[in-house]
């Protein structure tokens, strides 16, 4: 956006943000399609444009290429603003976004037993599950989205059972309601 001017929101931006295995992608699809935002899974953008620039052996996965990454979302971010049209992003790490992009950044959070079900349901190695296991339990996410965003647009909530999902999505939508009240 750096020779563009950017266009004023009409919309809200919305980060699901959470240790891999807490249910970002279900619950930021499910916001998405109450509220009527642009779903944007950044994992799988990764994938689409190739956004990586090498591969970790010991975790299996790819090493991301943030610029990349960073200039590929600017575009989305514009294109939806000037369409009038809001995004929830889902991605498990929150740090390397600009604070400009959201308005709201929901930390999902899942207690051990269940987190530990869905990694190993996704055929997570030992050291990849640890690894997560760990995050959780040290609240890593959270005490990102703390240091990277303004503290009242951080929310922490619980995301165990399929009510609590949709329990978070009744938030987000009221939430957006308002948000769309006070900056119309």
């Amino acid at each position: 956006m750096s020779d563009k001017v950017e266009t004023e929101r009409k919309r809200p931006n919305i980060l699901v943000t959470g240790t891999p295995g807490v249910g970002k992608t279900a619950t930021a699809s499910l916001i998405a399609e109450a509220i009527g935002l642009k779903h944007i899974n950044v994992g799988e953008l990764i994938k689409q444009h190739k956004c990586y620039d090498g591969h970790d052996d010991a975790l299996d996965s790819h090493i991301l290429d943030e610029d990349k990454l960073l200039d590929l979302m600017e575009n989305v971010f514009q294109e939806c603003a000037d369409e009038n049209m809001g995004v929830v992003a889902d991605y498990h790490s929150c740090e390397l976004f600009p604070e400009r992009w959201f308005d709201l950044v929901l930390v999902l959070r899942a207690n051990t037993d269940v987190l530990f079900d869905r990694l190993a349901e996704r055929e997570y190695n030992e050291k990849k599950r640890s690894e997560n296991l760990e995050a959780e339990i040290m609240q890593v996410v959270l005490d990102e989205a703390k240091e990277s965003y303004e503290l009242e647009i951080v929310h922490e909530v619980p995301s165990n059972t399929i009510e609590e999902m949709e329990s978070n999505v009744e938030r987000c939508k009221l939430w957006v309601e308002q948000w769309m009240a006070n900056n119309s």
